[in-house]
């Protein structure tokens, strides 16, 4: 195959990056879809995607749009979900948190501090907005039951991007 940024690791390393779904309630958690993220230099190489037993028909698709394709899968499924947590290469996708918006899914996700939003003053990067904020804006939330006390129960689907190693195609 080939080298390919991981953030696990900080640099291009040979790896591959696989994005994947959790579902999450007050009684467990458990992995329900998985994709492997497959830059254009690997689905541009057919031999080597033969030889690794990826399907003919696969194409390149960005860690969005296979979190946008598992999101809407989940939910298509029937599962449950009423909030999604993503990490920052998830929330700083528009399209991403659109999707969430057109499914009336709430969520929360992380992003840059230098992401632009739109508040009815005009856009600003969030950390300037989050700076701005009086103390009584912020309000504590309980996610569930913790060490300190019982909370409101929620139930999530979240999403990660983690890195597996992987040898030289063909060895």
């Amino acid at each position: 195959m080939g080298r390919q940024y991981t953030g696990t690791s900080g640099k291009i390393d040979n790896c591959q990056i696989g994005v994947f779904a959790a579902y999450a309630t007050s009684r467990g958690r458990a992995l329900v879809d998985r994709e492997l993220y497959l830059p254009k230099a690997w689905t541009g190489d057919r031999e080597c995607c033969r030889a690794a037993k990826i399907p003919e028909e696969r194409e390149c698709a960005t860690k969005g749009e296979l979190a946008r394709a598992m999101v809407t899968r989940s939910l298509a499924a029937g599962l449950p979900a009423r909030w999604v947590t993503a990490e920052q290469a998830y929330g700083q996708d528009g399209k991403f948190r659109r999707l969430l918006e057109e499914l009336d899914v709430g969520y929360v996700v992380a992003v840059p501090k230098s992401q632009q939003v739109k508040s009815l003053a005009g856009f600003w990067r969030i950390d300037e907005l989050i700076a701005q904020a009086p103390q009584d804006a912020w309000q504590r939330l309980s996610c569930g039951n913790g060490a300190k006390g019982q909370g409101r129960e929620v139930t999530a689907l979240g999403l990660v991007a983690r890195r597996m190693d992987l040898a030289e195609c063909g060895t």
